[in-house]
């Protein structure tokens, strides 16, 4: 190699051992899984032993390799870490143990995060049996360039202080985006509360707006579906203007289900959905049909402005998620909305703090879109270093 160092099998600075216990009932194992493209071992949740169908268990310790022999072709190939130690994996997680006179471990956790090592796995698993999972003697026909152990310690210690100041980045621009939010989250917060102290009226949306929710033809029916009419889910609502969706659905479909098409102007609201979807909003831009768990808001336009109306919802939506915490019901419903009382202030104020909170808005949008492109940047570094490293220009 030009850089004048070795490339070995890894079957000659590691061999295969498995540390192998017969499950026992009433015995609990922690169990390891690899996960794909270089991410590491994992902790899985863990089992008793008479919940395997393995008739045997190996044990893992700190500095182990273990492959996952199934998915090696893409990736899925780890050094055990400290916090894995005592971990159990079954037959399809061959482990090998390096030679540490030859192999830092720490050398092979990087090696396993690089393109040309998931391709040496990919193309040894190519052809063999069963689901091209790769045999553990072939793993150990991969060749990888190894250095003397002092430089392999060198450079390992270059990889790690470089990848540390990617990752504080990567961790700085995610606070800086995370904190516009929060700063926006006060401003509508803050705002609703000036409002709700002041003298002007106050209604109950249901009073001054038509509220109601979509429908979701049969997914049975083939006939409903890929149509030209769009069709909305909760996931799609990201507190932004919506001028498209992921699905489309039939004139068919609209009617022989509850789906209703909603004009421009319709402010939606998530009744329900995973992790942060409940309480989102969105603002159509088109003529669209929702499923059941968006709920419709079409503000009465000479009362209550439609942005006016998702800003306001969105000052909501810590404190209504608090409260629906608390309560049998998580999820939220029509009747639900149509009580929230909204401050309306004339028209024209509510242009005026529209206007100043897409302001604030736009701030933060680009604020992610900066951070967006930065990601892609920081994300193309780890690759750029490792290339070096292993080409021993580091």
């Amino acid at each position: 190699m030009e850089n004048g160092w070795n490339k070995v099998k890894i079957g000659d600075v590691a061999l295969p051992l498995e540390r192998s216990e017969i499950p026992v009932a009433g015995t609990v194992y922690r169990q390891i899984g690899v996960r794909l493209w270089g991410q590491g071992a994992y902790e899985r949740e863990s089992i008793d032993g008479s919940q395997t169908k393995y008739s045997t268990l190996s044990r893992v310790v700190s500095g182990d390799i273990i492959v996952n022999k199934i998915w090696a072709r893409n990736g899925s190939v780890a050094v055990v870490t400290d916090r894995l130690t005592g971990c159990y994996g079954s037959g399809e997680f061959p482990t090998f143990v390096p030679d540490r006179l030859k192999l830092e471990p720490k050398w092979f956790h990087w090696i396993t995060k690089t393109k040309w090592f998931w391709q040496a796995c990919d193309e040894k698993s190519q052809g063999t049996s069963g689901k091209n999972r790769i045999r553990p003697e072939i793993f150990l026909d991969i060749e990888i360039p190894l250095p003397p152990l002092e430089e392999q310690h060198r450079i390992v210690g270059r990889i790690e202080a470089l990848a540390g100041r990617v990752s504080e980045a990567q961790k700085l621009r995610r606070e800086a985006v995370k904190e516009a939010e929060v700063i926006l989250a006060a401003k509508l917060i803050n705002i609703r509360h000036y409002l709700q102290s002041s003298d002007n009226s106050k209604r109950k949306i249901g009073d001054i707006a038509t509220v109601t929710s979509g429908g979701t033809p049969s997914r049975d029916n083939l006939s409903y579906w890929n149509g030209n009419i769009p069709w909305i889910k909760t996931g799609e609502l990201l507190d932004g203007d919506i001028f498209d969706t992921e699905e489309y659905i039939t004139q068919q479909g609209m009617e022989n289900s509850s789906a209703k098409l909603f004009p421009p102007g319709t402010i939606l609201i998530a009744l329900y959905g995973q992790g942060q979807t409940r309480g989102r909003t969105g603002h159509l831009m088109i003529k669209t049909t929702t499923n059941q768990a968006c709920c419709a808001i079409l503000p009465t336009l000479n009362i209550l402005e439609p942005r006016f109306t998702q800003y306001w919802m969105r000052s909501l939506y810590y404190e209504l998620r608090e409260k629906s915490h608390g309560g049998a019901q998580p999820n939220w419903n029509g009747a639900m909305i149509k009580n929230i009382e909204i401050t309306l202030p004339s028209l024209d104020e509510q242009y005026r703090i529209v206007a100043y909170l897409d302001g604030l808005l736009a701030q933060v949008d680009a604020l992610r879109q900066l951070q967006a492109e930065t990601q892609k940047e920081l994300d193309a570094l780890m690759p750029s270093i490792l290339d070096r490293a292993f080409k021993g220009e580091l």
